[in-house]
């Protein structure tokens, strides 16, 4: 029984690993030029906020893209190269789209969204590699299960390293 869970925790973390690193990436590597260039709604809310930006957006899918070409070398499958692109790509989407959201329910920069700042990201990347590769749904639900736990543990770490604001 152990090992099985054991399994399906390191299948879990493996498949949805390109996302996790794309998520991660701009807090360390970002800054600069926000995506949505300073611009604002009518209403003075920003669309995504100074915290997203061109940098931290390339930098993420770099550095996703990167873990998918590691796993093509490490496995010899090349369809990690397309799915570590797919996953990169959704998980900074579905971040963004969460950052849009907490911005028109008048969230700051920083302030939690519970399960919004621990899902939107991974639920983006499992939708956006589908039509390429989807786990089991035992996988899947692992991934849900998990990501929430690592991001919040991952974040505080980041925290108490001086590289968020927030521990959460």
């Amino acid at each position: 029984m152990c090992k099985e869970v054991l399994d399906l925790i390191v299948s879990a973390i493996w498949f949805i690993l390109p996302a996790y690193v794309a998520n991660g990436a701009p807090v360390i590597l970002g800054g600069g030029i926000p995506i949505d260039g300073g611009k604002r709604f009518r209403d003075g809310r920003p669309i995504f906020g100074a915290g997203k930006t061109v940098r931290g957006f390339g930098a993420g899918l770099i550095a996703g893209s990167s873990v998918g070409m590691l796993q093509w070398a490490v496995t010899g499958q090349c369809i990690y190269i397309a799915l570590g692109l797919l996953l990169a790509l959704g998980a900074l989407v579905g971040d963004l789209l969460g950052s849009f959201v907490k911005r028109r329910l008048n969230i700051s920069r920083g302030g939690a969204a519970p399960g919004l700042d621990q899902l939107g990201f991974v639920v983006f990347a499992l939708l956006f590699a589908s039509p390429l590769m989807l786990p089991s749904w035992e996988v899947i639900l692992t991934i849900l299960i998990l990501t929430p736990i690592i991001h919040l543990a991952t974040n505080f770490g980041a925290y108490k390293l001086g590289l968020k604001n927030n521990p959460y």
